[in-house]
């Protein structure tokens, strides 16, 4: 996965595939999120708009915490 900020136009992008120029149809999912998603329907990235203000965060400054997600296996 790849985050994206661009704090001119406060616009955050997260990307989890790779797909060549064009090739994402985007979605609309609200006001301010656009999903992108492949030929085949998957998912590729989240474009979300006034993401500062959206995330509660300062305009211009965005901060992101990633923590490893619990895999827990039942038998």
């Amino acid at each position: 996965m790849k985050i994206y900020y661009d704090a001119e136009v406060d616009a955050l992008y997260l990307q989890f595939r790779t797909v060549g120029p064009g090739a994402a149809q985007a979605k609309p999912l609200g006001d301010q999120i656009i999903a992108d998603y492949d030929a085949e329907g998957r998912l590729v990235g989240l474009e979300i708009l006034d993401a500062s203000e959206l995330l509660g965060e300062e305009r211009g400054r965005l901060m992101l915490e990633i923590t490893p997600a619990l895999v827990t296996t039942t038998a």
